[in-house]
């Protein structure tokens, strides 16, 4: 099946809503305006020994884009990583995360979960992408497509019995919520994802308000010096995992801030960065991933 091409054989209903009420978003190479000028610690994976591109899925009343990397001569079912977009998108960070992973032998596949409400790479100022994109995007909406983004990758080359998940910033929140939905996947790691937050209509439950329906592994990765996510309440969220008898590790990074595994940017740590993606992939062989 070509990667530039190939669409979804799973679709889901409607849910009321024409393709065409949809905007076109695709997936392009670069950095979002909002993460101008790019540092020059930014690590580029060649895509050599890879398939790699856009493919795109078939979902509630639209098609979603996605960028998929995996082996290019690997056989038999894959294991599978979900990769949950930061704030800004499937922009080149998270394309290229989907490399690293896929050079370790991953099918590795980012949906753009904001396709319907528009392109967050176009937006050069964050305060603006937060309030006219990112707020309008529901929950309920993300998780569904999340839901048929699984189903398309074993669908597609990927191992039902080996499937994890891991998430950033805005995704780190996602992937809260999305272990707490699907207990099917057998592992999930969070990169700084809020735990507690105001609440919204689109967004209307807390990493923290759900712990109980988490069965997943869950390994968790933040900064001590994150501005956004206090200490104060990644102790009430350790507590709460602890108190419901969860499998989980929540590592903090003191001298780290939001943000630390975006090469990208300013806010990049390597050390902290280095250490999180061995944990990470640990974990995820622990779990049969």
């Amino acid at each position: 099946m070509p990667f530039e091409d190939s669409k979804s054989k799973v679709a889901t209903a409607s849910a009321g809503h024409s393709r065409r009420d949809f905007l076109t978003v695709s997936i392009a190479t670069g950095f979002a305006l909002a993460v101008r000028p790019v540092a020059a610690s930014t690590i580029i994976t060649d895509s050599t020994g890879l398939q790699a591109g856009t493919v795109t899925i078939a979902v509630a009343g639209g098609d979603m884009p996605a960028y998929r990397a995996q082996p290019a001569a690997a056989k038999g079912p894959l294991p599978v990583v979900i990769v949950v977009q930061e704030v800004f998108g499937v922009h080149e960070h998270i394309q290229d995360v989907c490399r690293r992973l896929a050079k370790l032998g991953y099918l590795a596949i980012a949906p753009e979960l904001y396709f319907r409400q528009g392109d967050p790479r176009k937006y050069p100022e964050i305060a603006d992408l937060l309030k006219n994109l990112v707020s309008k995007v529901p929950d309920e909406q993300v998780i569904a497509d999340l839901d048929v983004t699984v189903a398309f990758a074993i669908a597609n080359g990927g191992d039902a019995a080996r499937v994890a998940l891991t998430g950033f910033c805005w995704g780190g929140r996602i992937a809260w919520l999305y272990a707490a939905h699907n207990p099917r996947l057998k592992a999930v790691a969070i990169w700084y994802g809020q735990v507690l937050q105001p609440t919204s209509a689109n967004s209307p439950k807390n990493a923290l308000d759900l712990v109980d329906k988490i069965n997943v592994p869950v390994i968790g990765f933040f900064g001590g010096k994150d501005q956004g996510i206090t200490q104060e309440n990644l102790a009430k969220m350790r507590a709460a995992m602890d108190a419901a008898n969860k499998t989980f590790e929540l590592h903090v990074y003191p001298e780290a801030g939001h943000g630390f595994n975006a090469d990208y940017r300013p806010s990049y740590d390597e050390a902290a960065a280095k250490d999180a993606w061995q944990r990470m992939l640990g974990w995820f062989h622990k779990y049969g991933v």
